[in-house]
């Protein structure tokens, strides 16, 4: 992907040369700061900054810039405002030019950025138990940064990391060998849904026997020993486990229409063998020392509220190995054997210190060098619409697919309000998309870092800020275009006046590369979310006030249409780097 320069790129260049034709050389070096305008099209605010360099008013500076920016095919006028401003218009012709070359691109224009190997560390549910809202947003959000990483150019390794190894998996098979009477394997015909549900009541069940017995609690550390040193029968059962929940984990995946699958699956039971290795190499290095029987790394600027330091423990007092241990063996695998040069991991907030010690634990180590990056890419919670944690009555989290049965069902209704006559398997892929759309929306459209809001009645409005309105606004512009195909073919869109309405919405067509490279700098999907918003905005705008079928010539109609077309193809392009299907009828 090459790249369509935008009109903001091309205006910087001619400025330069305007710049560099009658200033001194250093001007041609300065960043104009080309930007849009409510006073012009474009605005650049460039001038301030020469002044200081060039120990001139920056108005003269602007004057003498304008005067070297004759009008051409590109320019219609550069004025000079208030104390240095320029004010740039395009011309028409240039415009529509460009919209005509994003809509014969593939890629609509958007430049490939410097290909960059990237971890993408997502997802991450814990074996034998069932996805819950805990869950939404790190599926969503990491996979969101993984197709607009893989459209920008960028090779991506996905990775899934399960909790698959520890106590409690010792706990729960020796729970199941002592027999409770419960069948757990899924059933034929039946979900892995159900075989999951039962394992997470079991679980739960074997802590209970646990923290009451302790001789079952001593039965299931002999258990944990006999996983750990390859008992046949146990790990078989485990293997079991691991598959089931696998299976259920696809299911949901597949509802939520994620990119992961059981390739990108990497347990902690995978980092288990080399834990003991990086627990010596720490320790011979003299970055891990004992304290209170456990190997810690300490820090000096990280305390408690006592003021005592707060470390990163690798191995406990008992032996045993924590998270600790397991994300410095998975950098090491990244870094060496995946040829990660950068590695995020989307993980909620509440990690941020612990992500924080890893990489400095990792880079004291050498295992994450210099030109390797890695990033804790924190994201908030999920609440309910009265503002607190979203939780059942019992106070347990909602289970995922729960919320996902709810929101598709929620999107049925207001499908069916809308148009009666909807019917068949038609109505179910399309309450299917909204409904699965609008909860994926509402995680992203919101700064990551902030708090998601789940209340379906504002989830799934056709008005505001949603999926939703984004799908339908999606739908209504093909179908004008369905309408405008039966009429014949336009003409080139190149020529005459374009009106108000018609002129914002080209040139914001045109910032489309730059929302969608902005979210693979700032890793916030929620820019490339309001720069759709407010494209769906425009096009109304537009709709409203320039007919298409009905254009005054063939030449306007020509014109419109080749708007209305890119606009269509950027909100299918931008829903689907979400996430979210753009169905061409509602």
């Amino acid at each position: 992907m090459n790249g369509i320069p935008s009109l903001a790129d091309q205006l910087a260049s001619r400025l330069r040369s305007a710049a560099a034709g009658t200033l001194p050389p250093e001007a041609a070096e300065q960043d104009l700061q080309i930007q849009r305008s409510e006073h012009a099209d474009y605005q650049a605010n460039g001038a301030f900054a020469l002044a200081s360099r060039l120990k001139r008013p920056p108005r003269q500076i602007a004057a003498a810039i304008a005067d070297a920016c004759e009008p051409d095919g590109l320019v219609a006028s550069v004025e000079v405002s208030g104390p240095g401003y320029l004010n740039l218009r395009v011309a028409d012709d240039a415009i529509m030019a460009q919209i005509e070359r994003r809509s014969h691109d593939e890629a609509l224009g958007v430049p490939a950025t410097a290909p960059l190997r990237t971890v993408v560390d997502y997802s991450q549910p814990n074996i034998a138990k069932e996805m819950h809202v805990g869950h939404l947003r790190s599926t969503i959000i990491g996979d969101a940064l993984v197709r607009v990483f893989s459209f920008l150019g960028s090779p991506v390794v996905r990775q899934n990391h399960l909790g698959d190894w520890g106590t409690q998996f010792g706990m729960l098979i020796q729970y199941l060998d002592e027999g409770p009477g419960v069948s757990w394997r899924h059933e034929a015909q039946e979900s892995s849904a159900g075989a999951v549900s039962r394992l997470t009541a079991l679980y739960q069940q074997a802590r209970a026997a646990f923290d009451a017995d302790p001789e079952f609690a001593e039965r299931a550390r002999r258990r944990v020993v006999q996983l750990q040193s390859g008992d046949p029968g146990t790990l078989a059962t485990w293997h079991e486990i691991v598959d089931e929940s696998k299976r259920y984990f696809n299911e949901v995946y597949d509802r939520l229409d994620v990119l992961l699958t059981d390739d990108d699956a990497v347990g902690e039971s995978f980092y288990n063998p080399g834990l003991q290795d990086v627990a010596n190499e720490l320790e011979r290095m003299g970055i891990a020392v004992e304290s209170q029987g456990a190997l810690c790394v300490f820090f000096d600027d990280v305390k408690g509220p006592d003021g005592e330091p707060v470390p990163l423990i690798v191995r406990k007092a008992d032996g045993g190995f924590g998270y600790a241990a397991t994300d410095l063996a998975a950098i090491r695998h990244r870094v060496d054997v995946l040829r990660a040069q950068r590695i995020l991991y989307v993980v909620d907030a509440r990690q941020a210190l612990h992500f924080r010690m890893v990489f400095e634990t990792a880079r004291r180590a050498g295992w994450l060098p210099e030109g390797v990056e890695a990033a804790h890419v924190p994201f908030g919670s999920v609440l309910g619409a009265d503002g607190k944690p979203l939780k059942t009555r019992e106070g347990d989290a909602f289970r995922l697919i729960e919320l996902l049965d709810e929101a598709v069902a929620y999107a049925l209704a207001t499908v069916l309000e809308k148009d009666p006559e909807v019917a068949g398997a038609d109505v179910d892929t399309v309450a299917r998309q909204v409904g699965i759309g609008a909860v994926k929306y509402a995680s992203l459209v919101t700064s990551r870092t902030r708090d998601s809001v789940f209340d379906l009645d504002r989830m799934i409005s056709l008005t505001g800020n949603t999926g939703v309105y984004l799908q339908y606004a999606h739908a209504r512009v093909r179908s004008i275009l369905r309408r405008a195909a039966e009429a014949g073919p336009a003409g080139s869109p190149v020529g005459g006046t374009l009106e108000p309405a018609e002129r914002r919405l080209a040139l914001h067509l045109d910032e489309f590369a730059r929302a969608v490279v902005e979210v693979s700098g700032t890793l916030e999907p929620h820019r490339l979310c309001t720069y759709l918003f407010t494209l769906a905005q425009l096009f109304t705008e537009f709709y409203e006030s320039c007919p298409v079928l009905k254009a005054a010539t063939d030449q306007e109609r020509a014109r419109r249409v080749a708007l209305c077309q890119l606009t269509a193809d950027t909100l299918r392009r931008g829903l689907n780097l979400l996430g979210i299907a753009a169905p061409d009828r509602l």
